[in-house]
């Protein structure tokens, strides 16, 4: 690839992550370095040079544990090693060495609301008595009806289906029951139980220990329940942002504070601090919580990652978020795309308000969730999610960027039964097709050869990759300054210039269609101007420093977005 000037990434201080701009990595479709057709933690060593050359502050590291991939890795059946089939301890501490030498901070995925049905605690319960200590870092329950035969009541998972699960006692006999909020395969822990709290600080400190940066907490408004709770409302209420008092007997209980106050002071054991991020899908009153400097000290922002293109909502999300995060000392967050949603080059090419989750698409059709067929228009949806990318870049606060978009990647829709395997798919199926589509491995070869997969595995990926990932392949886009690739690189390392104080101004438009702010930077402003209308806009007089789209005669196309700089 050709040498980029970066400029120096590497902050000692403890507040890096304050406007980081963070590569989600999903291990398993990263990089595979062994070619077996998986991803694995030498892919990702391989690929550090490229990482770098983006202007990336960070990695996350989707789950990388050794697990059954019930849920793609986020069934854990051991929180302090490494699958075998990703590597091994030794190669970590190699990758997060070569990470760190760059530069680059390293965030891991942790995942505390569950385990997976192979961890050394779960059988341990299972071969335990009812009562015992065993089952109690779980959540069991005797069964209604006469012989215990209905599940304790009618709680639903999040991946569909009934989220209690029966067992066999060690005796052979139909036994309790036992809580799943999503698949069967991830038993719920009981965090009223000591014993958790304390093992998950032993994991705080074993990756601490080993370098890592800062964690990424999976399902973090989840841990603390109330399960004795009568909700007529729970088959069809699981979203926790409905619920602004604290009282969802599931999700968002006051109680979890607790928890992350406890984490706080093992973080703050380090120098620097380790950073921590919240995935907390809370309503908007109850985020800065999780974000305060006693707990996590930050989270996600998914409020314009559920946004139509639009001026509008884009404002309003900002200008809230940014309100939220000045009043509480917390800094904002900002993303688009991860390993749980359609990918934002696909949504924006979507009929206005079809939605942000559901099922896939190769560029030429859609099935919604409801199951009506939508055209996808693949490069408006392209052209869009760089004009939203370049104003998301530019806003305080920090930027989570997900493997692949900086390749414009569309979702994959197109992946035959056999391929899938996403939970959401089979206990949804007519429904759902889950979350395959954003997880295909990605292209690095444009033109594979004899026997391989786009540079992924050498009898094939272990999704698919359809034939139209050669376009967005790393190896026809990584010389051409004016590819989605191009435009990342120039993108971030710009964004650098933009560290100073975390605030903008909105200046006024004629055009309700278009967003206009600025912020200081040195000798001047840094004006940012999308344009979310049809007709062209007019840009402010200075040095135009980016564009999505490239301007006419002094004006901005539809569907664009523009970095202009201007002298004091």
């Amino acid at each position: 690839m050709p040498a980029t000037a970066q400029p120096d990434r590497t902050d000692p201080s403890a507040d890096w992550w304050r406007h980081a701009a963070v590569y989600q990595i999903y291990p398993r479709s990263f990089a595979d370095a062994n070619r077996d057709g998986i991803g694995d933690i030498p892919g990702i060593t391989s690929r550090v040079p490229y990482l770098a050359s983006l202007g990336i502050d960070a990695v996350w590291l989707s789950p990388f544990y050794p697990s059954a991939l019930a849920d793609g890795g986020y069934d854990v059946d051991d929180y302090r090693d490494i699958d075998p089939r990703l590597g091994t301890l030794e190669d970590f501490d190699a990758m997060v060495a070569a990470l760190h030498a760059v530069g680059i901070k390293v965030i891991a995925d942790i995942v505390p609301n569950h385990t997976s049905d192979r961890h050394a605690w779960f059988r341990e319960a299972l071969a335990s008595a009812p009562g015992s200590a065993a089952r109690d870092r779980y959540i069991f329950r005797d069964g209604a009806g006469e012989n215990g035969e209905l599940p304790p009541n009618g709680w639903t998972s999040i991946f569909g289906g009934g989220a209690w699960e029966r067992v066999s006692e060690a005796d052979g006999t139909p036994g309790q029951w036992y809580f799943h909020l999503f698949a069967k395969e991830q038993p719920d822990l009981n965090w009223d139980n000591p014993e958790v709290h304390e093992d998950f600080l032993t994991t705080l400190r074993f990756w601490s220990d080993r370098g890592v940066d800062g964690f990424r907490v999976d399902v973090a408004h989840g841990l603390k329940k109330d399960m004795d709770a009568v909700h007529a409302d729970l088959d069809t209420i699981h979203r926790a942002e409905l619920f602004a008092s604290g009282e969802h007997p599931l999700w968002d209980r006051d109680e979890v504070h607790s928890i992350y106050a406890e984490w706080r002071k093992v973080l703050n054991e380090y120098t620097p601090p380790r950073a921590a991020v919240a995935e907390a899908w809370v309503h908007a009153d109850r985020r800065a919580k999780y974000a305060s400097p006693e707990g996590l000290g930050q989270a996600f922002n998914f409020d314009l990652l559920k946004a139509d293109f639009d001026a509008g909502q884009f404002r309003e999300v900002i200008t809230k978020n940014l309100g939220e995060a000045a009043a509480t000392g917390a800094s904002s967050t900002w993303v688009f795309s991860n390993h749980d949603v359609v990918r934002h080059a696909t949504r924006y090419g979507l009929p206005k308000g079809s939605g942000w989750e559901g099922a896939g698409a190769d560029g030429k059709d859609w099935l919604l969730n409801g199951g009506r067929p939508a055209e996808v228009d693949a490069a408006l949806g392209l052209r869009r999610a760089k004009a939203a990318t370049a104003l998301m870049l530019a806003l305080p606060g920090s930027a989570y960027l997900y493997q692949g978009e900086e390749l414009g990647l569309q979702e994959v829709g197109r992946i035959p039964e056999e391929y899938r395997q996403d939970p959401t798919f089979f206990r949804n199926r007519g429904v759902d097709v889950g979350r395959d589509g954003c997880r295909v491995p990605l292209p690095w070869e444009a033109a594979p050869a004899a026997g391989s997969s786009f540079g992924f595995g050498s009898d094939g990926a272990h999704l698919p990759q359809p034939a139209w990932f050669k376009e967005y392949a790393v190896s026809v886009q990584d010389a051409d300054p004016g590819s989605t690739l191009g435009f990342y690189r120039r993108a971030l390392a710009l964004r650098h210039e933009l560290e100073g104080p975390e605030r903008l101004e909105w200046l006024g438009s004629e055009d309700e269609d278009v967003l206009h702010f600025s912020r200081p930077v040195d000798r001047g402003q840094w004006h940012v101007v999308t344009n979310f209308g049809t007709a062209p806009t007019s840009l402010p007089e200075g040095e135009v420093l980016l564009a999505t789209v490239e301007p006419e005669e002094g004006k901005l196309p539809a569907d664009a977005t523009a970095w202009v700089r201007t002298a004091l």
